[in-house]
């Protein structure tokens, strides 16, 4: 049987809808790892351009951190100036910086004010909690980063 052109073809009710049905089962995961890839390119897009430019602002700063081999190496980071005192947040996936300062907390920061020689010491507990709630980066920024868990370093003035 042929169909020309202008017959409907004839459909049987008891299977109407169920083409499309099969045909949207077989697509949807398609799509569900199409856009988590495709989410996972935007983070690693996001968090290369930012540590490739280290871009500068009035409220980042300079820090200096050595390696088990001495390798000296330097990272831009957000200063957080709280009651006095300053932190540094571990916001983002790349974090060598991070571990080669949990391996030797004696670290040269430069900020706006100047210099100076200090020791990290890493925040956990309610220290934590407490510096976390005064420094939200907001969804928008988490959702770029990938959602990465936080830390944060206290960085005491030697």
């Amino acid at each position: 049987m042929t169909i020309e052109q202008g017959d409907e073809p004839y459909i049987n009710p008891k299977h109407e809808g169920v083409e499309l049905v099969v045909l949207a089962q077989r697509r949807w995961p398609k799509f569900v790892v199409l856009l988590v890839l495709l989410y996972f390119g935007l983070v690693v897009i996001f968090e290369s351009l930012l540590g490739y430019f280290q871009p500068t602002y009035a409220s980042t700063l300079i820090i200096a951190t050595t390696s088990d081999d001495g390798e000296e190496r330097q990272r831009v980071l957000q200063a957080l100036n709280i009651d006095g005192e300053l932190y540094v947040a571990v916001n983002h996936w790349p974090r060598n910086w991070y571990r080669r300062v949990l391996n030797n907390p004696s670290v040269s920061v430069v900020t706006e004010e100047g210099s100076g020689e200090y020791v990290a010491h890493l925040l956990k507990g309610e220290e934590h909690n407490q510096i976390a709630a005064k420094n939200d980066p907001g969804l928008v920024f988490r959702f770029l980063t990938g959602f990465p868990p936080r830390y944060f370093l206290w960085l005491e003035k030697t």
